[in-house]
Formats: C-alpha cells, structure tokens, sequence
C-alpha cells in the first residue's frame, strides 16, 4: 500500500516554501554559479540581430535534505518548449541508440501487439517509430507542436500537451495504463517533479517498467560538464535523489545501468512500489555506495565545483586568445544548448570564434543566443578551411571528427573544451 501522505506532505511542503527545494522544499545551498545567459536555445534570426535579448540567471543550488542540484525555474516550460528547435533525427548516435533500446527492451519485457508503449517527451517519434516497425502500439506525448508535427508523419500518434499529473488522469479516462512508459530526457526538464512521477505512478500498468535516461550529476562533477547546465534542465540528479523522488510516489528504482548518452547517463528502471515480479538488481546498491563513497551526500562535494569550472573557463580563453594572436582562425562545429553555455559563460563571441556550422537547417542563417555567431551548414568548413574546429557537442565527438576528416588535408586540427581543452 502506497503511503499518500509523504507525497501529499511533500507536495504541500514545496508550495509553502517557493524559495526551498522543487521536490522536498528543503534549504538550498550554493553549487555553480554560470552569470547571466539567454535560453540555450533561442537562436536569433538575421532580422533581430540589433533586438533586445532575455538574460537569466545560471545559478545552480542544491537542496541541504535530498541533494536533488537545481535550477530555480526562472522561465517557464511553455515559454522554453512551446516552438523548439531540437530535433533527435539530427545525431546517427541519437537514432543507433534509440533502435537498440527498442531491440533489448522489447525483448527484456516481452512486449507484443497486445502491450501498449507511452513516451513522454517523444519529440520527432525518433524512437517510438521503432515501436511502430514492430507493431507495438505506442503513443508520444510532447509539448513542442512543431516537433510533434514531424512524429505523426512518421505514424507516431502524438498528443501534444505536457505532462503532469492532470495530464495523465485525463490519459487514463481515454485509454489502457502503460506497458511500458519511456521518459528520456525529460526528467531534467520538469519543474513541477511531484506531479510529473505521479502522473507516471497514475498511467503505469499493474506490472509496468518505467524507463528514465537522466544525465548523472556524478559524470557532470566528475568530467566537469557544466555546460550540461541550462535553463531547459532544472534539476540534476544523483542515483540516491532519484531513488527518494519515485518512493516518495509509490514507484521502487529496481535496475540501473550507466550509458554513454548526453556525457554519461544514467537508465532507470523502476516499478510499482509492491511489484514483486521486478526484483531490485545488485547494480542498483553499487551505484549507490559510490555516490555515497564520493560524498554526494555531503554539501562540501558540491560546493567545490565553482572553482574546477572557473579554471576552465579561463584554460578555453587562454587557447583562444594564444590561437588568435597568432592569427589563427577558429569555427565551431555544432549549436547546441550546451555550446551556447559555454560560449556565454566564457564571453566567447565572434572575436574568437568567425562562426559555427549545424547539420539542423533550422539553425542556417540564424545567430547563437546571447553571443551572435552566425550559423551555416557543415560545407562552409570546407569553403573556409578554419585552422581549428572546436567540437561544441563534445558528446558526439567521435561521430563528428569522421563527419569532418578531410580538415587534416590542410592542417586543421580538432579542439575539446571539456573536461579541459584539448587538441586533437
């Protein structure tokens, strides 16, 4: 039996206390702090190059009872989400990665015509389409009426709302509960938690597994990747944090496994609180004692990172201004949210960088947020021949520097900044 009272407890506690933390309203400390930035990705047209821009602070805290890091939610989802420019087709990677958790996960749960499949946040379909190949029956919910557009001309059924648990009751009124409910990539993006994972708790079946892929605030400590932190994703989370938040709504994190996604993710898999037929798996405790043994429950660990970030802010200035005064040229490969962080946290604007390409052609012709380098396709690396390409979305480093070999044939060479600058 599911105890409500914590939920509803917890619920109430984050009203009464609006400055404290989004899931428990505990006390918030001090974590990162980035300055000012505009929305990651707002990219802006030719037309309001000379516009007034929104600034918003990048100041991430943490909460001194559950540790959940996080972002005060200065703009809303609707205003982030309502027309967005992210699309998951854009990355091989993304879309190899979508097809093999479509394989084992199929597979692991024995999911046939009969199983129904919902994903929050299904953005283009990417992954769904997959489910649809199979014959599965699935349904994507996404708030980005653009994105969804191209989900349903894949025949992914979309409902276009965000999802909460208003959502989910409503969901619930409509059609069957949930074999299987995907939620990647999302989690991070929701201010309102609470709601959130008891709409999850509310759509999932009887026996139904949850899948979540949140970044790992330990890979983001660990390997320095605070340009992961943008006004998009308002929480990061530990494995211990995630596993309070699904108990507290009657769900049990019953497998884990670490993966390569977004700097290094972490796949949750949890189930209703008395399922038995999901026994919690030894990874589960590893990962755990890990975090524990890292002192992701201890407030020093956090207040550390400040400085590593500082230093690597002014390592990425001093490679600039070194290649720059030796008049060397610069592009950058890639716009994607996290470049747009380091880029406005460092002050990096066209007098180090001449301009960055993007495979997304809804990107072409437009300028980065907040620093205004002008974005064109990937050919004009090789009208221009930069000395250096330093790789924005470090993630896919390995799928970029194949896509652009052929800058060797006039000397280029690649540049990482993260965890530190690097040149290939």
């Amino acid at each position: 039996m599911r105890d409500t009272s914590l939920t509803d407890t917890r619920v109430q506690t984050h009203q009464h206390q609006k400055g404290g933390c989004r899931f428990c309203g505990g006390a918030l400390h001090p974590f990162v702090d980035l300055g000012m930035s505009p929305l990651c990705e707002s990219f802006v047209p030719a037309d309001k190059v000379n516009a007034m821009e929104a600034f918003y602070p990048l100041n991430v805290q943490v909460c001194e009872a559950c540790y959940l890091a996080q972002l005060p939610e200065y703009v809303s989802p609707a205003e982030i989400f309502g027309e967005y420019a992210y699309f998951s087709s854009y990355s091989d990677s993304y879309l190899e990665h979508g097809r093999q958790y479509t394989d084992m996960i199929v597979e692991r749960l024995g999911l046939t015509q009969r199983s129904f499949v919902v994903e929050l946040a299904s953005n283009d379909g990417y992954l769904l389409r997959n489910f649809v190949a199979k014959g599965i029956p699935v349904l994507g919910v996404e708030p980005a009426a653009n994105v969804a557009r191209v989900a349903v001309k894949q025949g992914v059924p979309s409902l276009v709302k965000f999802f909460n648990v208003e959502t989910a009751r409503d969901m619930m009124r409509q059609g069957p509960s949930a074999d299987l409910v995907i939620g990647n990539n999302v989690l991070a993006q929701v201010p309102d938690l609470n709601s959130f994972v008891e709409g999850i708790r509310t759509i999932l079946g009887r026996h139904g597994v949850v899948t979540i892929e949140v970044p790992h605030l330990m890979r983001l400590i660990e390997g320095n990747q605070f340009d992961t932190i943008y006004h998009e994703h308002f929480s990061y989370f530990s494995l211990m944090t995630a596993e309070k938040i699904f108990a507290a709504h009657g769900l049990r994190l019953f497998d884990v496994e670490e993966i390569w996604t977004h700097g290094g993710s972490l796949r949750l898999y949890a189930c209703h609180d008395g399922d038995t037929k999901h026994p919690t798996s030894a990874a589960v405790a590893e990962i755990r004692e890990r975090e524990l043994t890292a002192g992701y429950n201890r407030l020093e660990t956090y207040a550390a990172f400040g400085e590593k970030v500082r230093e690597t802010k002014r390592k990425l200035l001093d490679f600039l201004i070194t290649a720059r005064r030796e008049g060397k040229t610069v592009a950058a490969y890639g716009a994607p949210g996290k470049g747009n962080t380091l880029l406005n946290y460092c002050g990096i604007r066209t007098d180090f960088i001449d301009y960055a390409v993007d495979r997304n052609p809804y990107k072409h012709g437009k300028f980065t947020p907040g620093t205004h380098i002008p974005i064109f396709p990937p050919a004009h690396i090789e009208e221009t021949k930069p000395d250096y390409v330093l790789i924005l979305p470090w993630n896919l480093q390995e799928e970029i520097i194949q896509q652009l070999d052929y800058i060797r044939s006039w000397g280029g060479k690649f540049v990482v900044p993260i965890p530190e600058v690097t040149v290939l």
